[in-house]
């Protein structure tokens, strides 16, 4: 009696391991095109990605850069202080999206050109998002708001 309830533990804990390992599998099985990695523009200038990958850009859209063509195709170039980066869109921009404001695209880098098949811009006027804002300091472009009031009286 006794070896047939450790036989059974066995068992089970073998099963377990299994059902485990395969959802592990099946998890990273699902996610291999649902994760992108955030790339300010200096390093994509710097080691440009494959063609193939999907990831995202941000940093401010360059002042005097943004043209709408013909239709709803927009270029620009996102910039972090350090390089900038052509950026084209064919879509429908947020409504807060314009020149000297912070975006975050989702897209490929094709013969050194963004093609972005999604943008997102700020949500308000003080928001910014935090790759964002690491990106821009990095190259010291961007001072919190607080470093910029000085010192209170």
């Amino acid at each position: 009696m006794r070896g047939l309830k450790k036989q059974r533990r066995i068992q089970v804990v073998m099963v377990a391991t299994v059902a485990l390992a395969v959802s592990a599998g099946l998890i990273g099985y699902a996610m291999r095109d649902g994760i992108n990695f955030f790339r300010a523009p200096v390093d994509v200038v710097a080691s440009p990605p494959p063609a193939t990958e999907t990831f995202r850009i941000g940093g401010l859209v360059e002042d005097g850069s943004l043209v709408r063509g013909q239709g709803e195709t927009i270029t620009f170039l996102v910039t972090d202080g350090g390089a900038s980066v052509p950026v084209t869109y064919t879509g429908v921009l947020p409504d807060l999206f314009d020149e000297g404001q912070g975006m975050v695209g989702t897209g490929r880098l094709v013969d050194g050109v963004f093609e972005a098949t999604e943008i997102l811009a700020r949500h308000d006027e003080t928001y910014m998002p935090a790759e964002v804002i690491d990106a821009l300091e990095e190259q010291g472009v961007y001072r919190h708001a607080e470093d910029e009031a000085g010192p209170e009286s």
